[in-house]
């Protein structure tokens, strides 16, 4: 799997408050609704602006505060295609991967990546291409990687079902 696109940066310390803000938690249920509101509270211009495939960059501990996946929801159907990170909250980073979003712990990459730069993320070989040089991480298993290329765990529990490799029951 493949993602390319432009690079957001943000700082350390944003949580799911910040990603989603908490007000729209029980109001908004449709993804798209979700999406029109992320990150409105850190940079205004994100939901409106933000293309299919874009990259965050984020300091540490993204993604930390309550466990709600409006935080990942609203990212994946912005368009986000991953977030890297120095480091991410572990609630937060299970959530993005239950929902088919790559998110990548790479501190190195955080740091020499900038806003606006054309990045290209290799989740098979381990590769973030920036303008800066080329950094590596260890590819995810191939149990993560199918999760991702499904689109998500329920997508790939579905599919898993459909071809009989698992048994509904």
């Amino acid at each position: 799997m493949k993602i390319t696109g432009q690079v957001w940066k943000y700082g350390d310390g944003v949580n799911t408050d910040v990603i989603f803000p908490g007000k729209y938690t029980y109001t908004l249920t449709d993804p798209a609704e979700m999406a029109a509101h992320a990150l409105e509270d850190l940079d205004p211009g994100f939901a409106a602006n933000v293309q299919p495939g874009d990259i965050i960059i984020a300091g540490k501990n993204w993604g930390n505060g309550s466990s709600r996946e409006q935080a990942v929801t609203s990212l994946k159907y912005a368009g986000v295609g991953a977030v890297i990170a120095v480091s991410f909250a572990r609630i937060w980073f299970r959530n993005a991967i239950n929902n088919g979003l790559p998110a990548i712990v790479h501190p190195e990459a955080a740091a020499a990546i900038q806003p606006g730069d054309t990045v290209s993320i290799d989740l098979e070989t381990g590769q973030i291409i920036a303008p800066t040089g080329t950094f590596y991480f260890p590819p995810f298993p191939a149990s993560l990687q199918n999760i991702l290329t499904d689109g998500g765990l329920i997508p790939h529990l579905r599919k898993r079902i459909e071809q009989g490799e698992i048994n509904h029951a």
